[in-house]
């Protein structure tokens, strides 16, 4: 990204901008609240790639944007209950509950009350936006030129949790077609934030490195990953873990970093396996790539 003076912008300039940014997503929900939010919308509000900009948004915020529209949309049924006349089943589905039940069960749970008793106090409960974790745990991250790969794999549909499967049956379909030998590298491309998008419908691919041109049959699939320079930081550790990194590195890291995204999904690789390394020793290097 360029100034108006074409000079480069510093990391303490970029961060106010991409701060910016996320002022204008929670300004366009505060004026659409009663509507349907679009991520793919607020994503070109953001004016960042669909690939990373709720995780930029996650790590600034200190919470999903569904935690904030979920949040924000409470605080509004709340103003809506002292205001209005309108009954609480009426505002209820006016911020996408399906019925009287199911709101009265979450607005009780953030409120320490029930709708109809907080229309009758005629208060608002305080209601905190959560800390950033700017302060979080620091990780090793070095910025490289990565050739371009060629993978073999299968797609994977769901929580990324479960992508192990799909690493195991790629491997053993890769292995069985010649198309790969015992030690390779293995990658996993994550296509989806699994704080914007619902857990069934997160998008991966579970991958070995082959051969430029190396042909393999179905149902295993070719993936690519373009040559470019990446932000890479290096995670040891359980990988349920890793999403502690992903919002350091995107809400920390990348904002103070002066560097912008390229409009690709991350990858991850994997330096050693499970099979034969202790959950605190499984090191994971998390690619994030970025513009020339």
């Amino acid at each position: 990204m360029k100034t108006s003076s074409d000079a480069p912008m510093n990391s303490k300039g970029l961060w106010i901008n991409y701060h910016d940014r996320m002022e204008r997503v929670t300004d366009f929900i505060l004026k659409n609240l009663d509507k349907d939010l679009d991520l793919m919308v607020l994503a070109d509000i953001a004016c960042l790639s669909p690939y990373h900009w709720h995780r930029v948004y996650a790590g600034m915020k200190g919470e999903t944007i569904t935690q904030t529209v979920k949040r924000l949309r409470l605080q509004r049924a709340g103003h809506d209950l002292i205001s209005t006349e309108l009954s609480v089943e009426d505002i209820g589905k006016r911020y996408g509950y399906p019925n009287l039940q199911s709101f009265t069960r979450i607005f009780a749970s953030h409120f320490d009350m029930p709708p109809g008793e907080y229309r009758r106090r005629g208060y608002h409960t305080v209601y905190d936006i959560p800390s950033s974790e700017r302060d979080a745990k620091m990780y090793d991250v070095e910025i490289k030129t990565i050739e371009a790969m060629t993978l073999a794999g299968l797609p994977h549909k769901g929580s990324y949790m479960e992508i192990g499967g799909k690493f195991e049956q790629a491997v053993g379909l890769a292995i069985g077609q010649g198309a790969i030998k015992d030690m390779v590298a293995m990658i996993g491309i994550y296509y989806d934030d699994p704080g914007a998008v619902a857990l069934d419908e997160l998008r991966s691919f579970a991958g070995a490195v082959i051969e430029k041109g190396q042909s393999v049959e179905a149902p295993l699939e070719i993936a690519n990953i373009d040559v470019g320079k990446y932000a890479v930081l290096t995670h040891k550790g359980p990988y349920g873990e890793l999403s502690k990194a992903y919002t350091w590195f995107y809400g920390t890291w990348m904002a103070e970093s002066g560097l912008e995204f390229a409009d690709a999904p991350p990858f991850e690789k994997y330096l050693n396996s499970p099979h034969d390394t202790a959950p605190a020793d499984l090191i994971t290097e998390i690619h994030v790539p970025l513009k020339s």
